[in-house]
């Protein structure tokens, strides 16, 4: 699946026939293939007042092969990123100095180019000034992606002291290809034990290489991408989805090389047959991707009690029940075990006629939120992942007006595809990842729609 329209507008003749008719021309994203480069071009790295990330940065990104340039350099080759450590901003005074590093910087910015701010988190400042100044900048970061163009992106991480060692994987997600769908957001680190660079954590090209994945819903559209992106990262796939679905999830266990396991999650007995498997096929599991999800959609004055019920069981209930019994079962979970749990846009905004699907995928948030401390006694991690507006065979079925709408409200005017979630929750199952916990990351494009 592809979306049409940014196909259509960057062809030839429709590159031609949009600039006549005014039309708005999406980007083609840049996303990741296994052995491109971190970035095609260099970074410019600078801080705002004394920050304390800067040496930091500039050893992750020469480290992953990236030319580091600084804020002063007006070369001929453009930057393809911008990455500013902000930890130096103590009030609204110094946000000035990042306005002075950012403005020259991104006015030089390549196409599919990555803005990337690091800073204190507000909820650590020492005073109210510097609290709001910290906060500030997640208004600068959200403003400035909805002003980039020609597919760049704004992130910004807020990083404690102490969770130095948590920074490179974050920052090497959002400079590459992997992120192409991720605009917009703010992600906080914490104090973790990361493998090093001589630990066993695969290698760049196969960070999960050695682990056992299960992906639920795994036979079509996202949950089959999932597959894929986690296997070609070296991971064996326990592929699961409800045996109605037999025939199609055989086939995405057998094109990635792993295992299908038919399984209604919702039925009694499901957790246990799921732990037992585990154990008596794969000795214990490394990364488990909650997808599996439905849609039963009415407005809540004509929603009956089947559909409610439905969509709870599976979306909500069935991820508190599988989680619960993995963490139960002694030895199933490995450690440094990663959970990623797929909520939704909607469960953030709200849907217009899905009060029981918005309910659930926001009851998926708090159900990571709540259960990351005990994730981090384990070493290990929970996290989610919002998709906003994603091309997939249910979205090509719905009205092409309500289709189009949905797709080009956002900051990048297109449509998500499968592969950008696959790549999030590829990135949140790697070791380097212990930093990240009890977070969501929304895979939208930065759509208008919510926070």
């Amino acid at each position: 699946m592809s979306d049409w329209y940014t196909s259509f507008a960057n062809s030839g003749v429709g590159s031609s026939l949009v600039q006549q008719l005014g039309l708005p021309r999406p980007a083609v994203l840049r996303r990741y293939e296994p052995g491109q480069p971190v970035l095609p071009g260099p970074a410019v790295v600078g801080s705002a007042g004394e920050g304390r990330l800067r040496e930091t940065l500039t050893a992750v990104l020469r480290d992953a092969g990236v030319v580091v340039l600084p804020p002063s350099a007006d070369g001929p080759e453009r930057p393809a990123a911008v990455v500013l450590d902000a930890t130096g901003v103590t009030g609204p005074a110094q946000l000035a100095a990042a306005r002075d590093l950012l403005a020259p910087a991104v006015r030089r910015l390549r196409p599919t180019g990555r803005v990337l701010v690091l800073a204190d988190p507000p909820a650590d400042a020492r005073s109210p000034a510097q609290a709001a100044a910290r906060q500030a900048l997640e208004g600068l970061v959200r403003s400035l992606a909805k002003e980039l163009r020609a597919g760049s992106t704004a992130n910004l991480v807020y990083v404690p002291e102490g969770a130095e060692a948590s920074v490179a994987s974050p920052v090497l997600f959002f400079l590459s290809g992997r992120s192409a769908y991720v605009d917009g957001q703010v992600l906080t680190v914490s104090p973790a034990d990361v493998p090093g660079a001589g630990d066993d954590e695969g290698d760049d090209e196969r960070p999960l290489a050695g682990k056992v994945a299960v992906v639920t819903g795994a036979a079509r559209g996202i949950g089959a991408a999932i597959a894929r992106v986690v296997a070609r990262d070296g991971a064996h796939v326990v592929a699961v989805d409800v045996p109605a679905a037999g025939e199609a999830l055989a086939a995405v266990a057998n094109e990635v090389g792993g295992t299908a396991f038919q399984l209604d999650i919702t039925a009694p007995d499901a957790a246990q047959r799921l732990v037992t498997h585990l154990r008596e096929r794969h000795g214990g599991v490394d990364v488990v991707v909650h997808n599996a999800g439905i849609t039963r959609d009415k407005l809540l004055v004509n929603m009956d009690a089947a559909r409610w019920d439905a969509v709870m069981a599976v979306n909500l209930q069935a991820q508190l029940d599988l989680t619960q019994a993995l963490l139960d079962a002694d030895g199933v979970l490995r450690p440094g075990a990663r959970v990623v749990a797929v909520s939704s846009q909607s469960g953030i905004a709200g849907n217009r006629g899905q009060t029981n699907y918005a309910a659930s995928k926001a009851g998926v948030i708090g159900m990571v939120r709540a259960w990351a401390p005990a994730f981090a006694e384990r070493g290990a991690t929970i996290n989610a992942v919002a998709p906003g507006f994603i091309v997939t065979e249910m979205t090509a079925r719905m009205p092409f007006g309500t289709r189009e709408v949905g797709a080009r409200i956002n900051s990048l005017q297109q449509g998500g595809l499968p592969v950008d979630v696959a790549e999030t929750i590829a990135w949140l199952a790697q070791p380097g990842t212990a930093g990240v916990n009890g977070q969501v990351v929304r895979v939208c494009g930065q759509s208008m729609l919510g926070a």
